[in-house]
């Protein structure tokens, strides 16, 4: 049985509202403590922080389209990592993927996991919701075969939708414990949330932490 305790362990507590204040992230920080998530992810021009004490800080990059040259999430991960991040979590150029072309999807990761290289952790968000099933998997392998850490399915900006069930099974039978597994967008439930860890997650990026942990027992 998962507790509240153990699922907290897994959680990202995210704000990446645009229109999310310093007073916001201030909340933000103060609700990570309390409710012992593993990370906060913020937006990068929210950076720095200071997190409470155990809490990593994750932030992201080329975000939430993924349609910016390589070159500039680079950039943006690199300053990310400078302000104070442990984790970046990029988003790929879906066209790329859409299209097939892995070589570039996997050209791009390596351009980013070279300005931030290990001990950063490197999250790629696939954006799963506009994938085909062949084109997650390419997506994940090019991620593992450009150094990443973790796969991500989702930004939880896309009209498409978020995380699923189905492409967390499906990026967890590729990666085969390689690499973590984020699920991200749209998980507001408890049942949603340990839907996610039992399909193969690893990590959760949840901005209803705090309503999903209180849905848990202690």
């Amino acid at each position: 049985m998962r507790t509240r305790t153990n699922v907290a362990a897994h959680i990202d507590h995210t704000l990446l509202k645009p229109e999310a204040t310093a007073a916001d992230v201030e909340a933000l920080l103060a609700e990570a403590a309390e409710l012992s998530t593993y990370a906060v992810c913020v937006s990068p021009s929210r950076l720095p922080l200071v997190p409470p004490a155990g809490v990593k800080v994750a932030t992201v990059c080329g975000f939430p389209s993924g349609a910016h040259h390589a070159d500039v999430k680079a950039f943006e991960a690199a300053r990310s990592v400078a302000d104070g991040a442990d984790e970046v979590d990029m988003v790929i150029d879906l066209p790329y993927a859409r299209a097939g072309d892995f070589a570039a999807v996997e050209a791009e990761i390596r351009v980013v996991r070279k300005a931030v290289p290990t001990p950063v952790v490197l999250k790629v968000i696939l954006e799963t919701a506009v994938l085909t099933d062949d084109q997650i998997v390419g997506g994940c392998r090019a991620a593992e075969a450009a150094g990443a850490d973790f796969v991500k399915t989702s930004t939880g900006f896309s009209p498409a939708g978020g995380a699923s069930v189905h492409a967390v099974e499906l990026m967890a039978a590729t990666v085969g414990g390689r690499l973590g597994i984020k699920a991200s967008g749209g998980i507001r439930t408890p049942e949603a949330a340990l839907a996610m860890l039992d399909a193969g997650a690893t990590r959760l990026g949840l901005s209803a932490s705090r309503d999903i942990l209180e849905g848990l027992s202690a």
